[in-house]
């Protein structure tokens, strides 16, 4: 069934479902390790691939992105 698919959608479905997943994956593989044992080699490099796969992701379940540090904030709009 996978060869029916357009060649869009199919890189479409492995960024939008397999690498969300796959980074969460490794995440939580470093953070039971680093709880384990403490920060290592290992749990860094698990959460650097955690990163790199959340850069990567689009869709619903990519990483929400950091939204504007300060806020929304409207200046024309007094304080009280």
């Amino acid at each position: 069934m996978w060869a029916f698919f357009s060649a869009r959608l199919r890189m479409w479905l492995i960024l939008a479902v397999a690498a969300p997943l796959l980074g969460w994956l490794l995440g939580r593989i470093g953070d039971l390790i680093e709880a384990r044992r403490g920060p290592n080699t290992v749990s860094r490099v698990l959460k650097t691939g955690r990163e790199f796969l959340g850069r990567r992701s689009r869709g619903p379940l990519a990483p929400r992105r950091a939204a504007d540090p300060i806020g929304v904030r409207d200046a024309g709009v007094p304080k009280r």
